[in-house]
């Protein structure tokens, strides 16, 4: 499916730990000289040298990794229209028969890491089309390209020295293993570090294989995610109705109450009921008060480190309840938002106002979302850091 490749894409390198500085990181130069460099520091950190000569020996830089790198794109789909394109009935119904087919794995998962099924499915289905597009991109040779190139350094070097690592293990062959443009392998798409710290041989046959073996695949994600910070057996989403008076200014992942006081707030659940009233929870409007709303719980927030997209991040969520059960949102009738140009707009006159809303790219990113919100309560207009043409021709 086209989709799962692109998202495979776009998605490359955004699982992320924080790292020094880039300008603190050697990168650029002669290619075979950088490689030389890396292996002799490889070497001095206690590498085998015969296995390190051999592995950086057979490396050579990708000009098409650096073409993937430099297209990528934040998703600029709103949350409705994003979702609706990822989440087709053919997902739905694949995710449900492999839960069904994997349910003693899932089971086993679900005891130890305490991560729902439906969380796993769906980054299984969003990230490889569940394992059937995982990339043809050489890794090692990505990685080193990205280490090489000085845009991002910090996050690729330490992938290269984990790839080496797992080359000595045996489990990375320089030569033939493949994956996503910016490194990442198997079916759940993790990078060699992720592997080295998180992987799991589940079916028990000596090998963590994150091709091919979808047990290792779920396992080892869910043991990632579980040391990401997922809180075992607790919820991430939920989708609810907010009563007509409700302070719009209080939504926003940055903003967070008990779900009691959510609940004395006048939030109700549009299925069921919201879960522990202890749990700190926030309002997500990701188009507005007219749109789809959700009580995010602490579990939505490790999210964003697998993935930075705000949207991405929310239809994934979203997915995951939807395999469990939960119904089809309610798309309300939100108000429509910015086109790319009409954004770059609101945001320049934004900044000229002196909010920091980072890159004038168009993009609706958290600080943008900031600003639109603090400038609607300043101009009287409802704050669910919504941008329309509204606030636009106010502006």
């Amino acid at each position: 499916m086209k989709m799962a490749r692109g998202l495979m894409a776009m998605l490359g390198g955004m699982m992320l730990a924080q790292s020094v500085a880039a300008q603190d990181v050697p990168c650029g130069g002669s290619f075979s000289s950088f490689l030389n460099d890396m292996a002799q520091e490889a070497i001095a950190n206690g590498h085998d040298p015969a296995k390190t000569k051999r592995f950086f020996g057979q490396l050579s830089q990708s000009n098409s990794v650096l073409k993937a790198d430099r297209r990528q794109g934040i998703f600029q789909d709103p949350f409705i229209t994003f979702s609706r394109k990822l989440i087709s009935q053919n997902r739905l119904d694949r995710g449900r028969q492999l839960a069904k087919k994997y349910d003693a794995v899932f089971d086993r998962i679900e005891a130890e890491y305490g991560v729902s099924r439906g969380v796993l499915v769906a980054f299984w289905a969003f990230e490889t089309d569940f394992g059937a597009f995982q990339g043809d991109f050489n890794t090692a040779n990505a990685l080193a390209t990205l280490a090489h190139d000085c845009r991002r350094p910090e996050i690729f070097r330490p992938q290269v020295f984990a790839a080496l690592s797992l080359y000595e293990r045996g489990e990375l062959d320089p030569a033939t293993t493949t994956g996503a443009w910016a490194g990442e392998i198997g079916m759940v798409q993790m990078l060699p570090k992720d592997i080295l710290e998180n992987g799991v041989d589940a079916d028990g046959d000596g090998r963590v294989a994150l091709k091919t073996s979808a047990a290792d695949a779920l396992t080892s994600g869910a043991k990632m995610l579980s040391h990401l910070g997922w809180r075992a057996n607790e919820p991430w989403l939920q989708e609810v109705v907010l009563p007509s008076d409700f302070d719009w200014s209080k939504a926003g992942v940055q903003t967070t109450f008990s779900v009691a006081e959510w609940e004395q707030m006048g939030v109700r659940a549009r299925q069921g009921q919201l879960d522990d009233g202890r749990l700190a929870a926030s309002i997500i409007l990701p188009q507005g008060r007219k749109g789809p709303k959700f009580l995010a719980y602490p579990n939505f927030k490790v999210y964003f480190e697998w993935n930075q997209s705000f949207t991405y991040v929310l239809t994934a969520a979203y997915f995951g309840t939807r395999l469990q059960g939960a119904p089809v949102y309610d798309a309300g009738n939100p108000e429509v938002g910015l086109g790319g140009q009409e954004m770059k707009t609101l945001q320049s006159k934004l900044q000229a106002l002196g909010y920091d809303v980072g890159k004038i790219d168009g993009i609706l990113g958290a600080g943008t979302r900031a600003a639109v919100r603090d400038m609607q309560m300043k101009l009287g207009m409802p704050a669910d850091a919504w941008p329309t043409r509204a606030l636009l021709d106010r502006l």
